[in-house]
């Protein structure tokens, strides 16, 4: 009977956890859609910054997996970031089925102009928290998201 009740705790636990988790991504999701720059969408920012960190192409594919997305719905974000002139596409010189994506100058810019809009925003919620409070979750938030990237693959 003490088993059960543990396990109901825990139980709670888990769901006050992912309770809210849900509710502060789409808080945050939120908030940074509305100081992004007009036309910018978050998926738009996201594949710009991933591409800006990374410095180099990718595959399609490559972007879905990196953001847990269907291909479908990358290529469709790639296409509308490609129709802005924020990527370029090409064919794999050596397979012409396959795709590489690279960020533009003008993605580049798109980008740093998303995150100078956003920063304000991030260190605003961070000062208000307590910058020693959010550097103690951060080593928490990644296992947790490490472990649930394993388990999804």
């Amino acid at each position: 009977m003490s088993g059960e009740k543990g396990s109901d705790k825990a139980d709670d636990i888990a769901v006050a956890l992912f309770g809210e988790l849900f509710m502060a991504d789409q808080l945050a999701r939120n908030r940074i859609s509305k100081v992004l720059p007009k036309g910018m969408e978050l998926s738009h920012f996201g594949v710009l910054n991933h591409l800006a960190r990374i410095n180099d192409e990718r595959t399609p594919a490559q972007l879905a997996r990196a953001f847990h997305v269907t291909r479908g719905a990358m290529t469709n974000t790639l296409a509308k970031l490609e129709w802005a002139g924020h990527v370029h596409i090409r064919p794999d010189w050596e397979d012409a089925r396959q795709k590489f994506v690279a960020i533009s100058p003008s993605g580049r810019a798109a980008r740093d102009g998303a995150v100078a809009s956003v920063v304000p925003l991030i260190a605003e919620v961070v000062q208000s928290i307590g910058p020693e409070k959010v550097r103690a979750l951060l080593p928490v938030l990644r296992e947790l998201r490490i472990s649930l990237e394993s388990e999804s693959t």
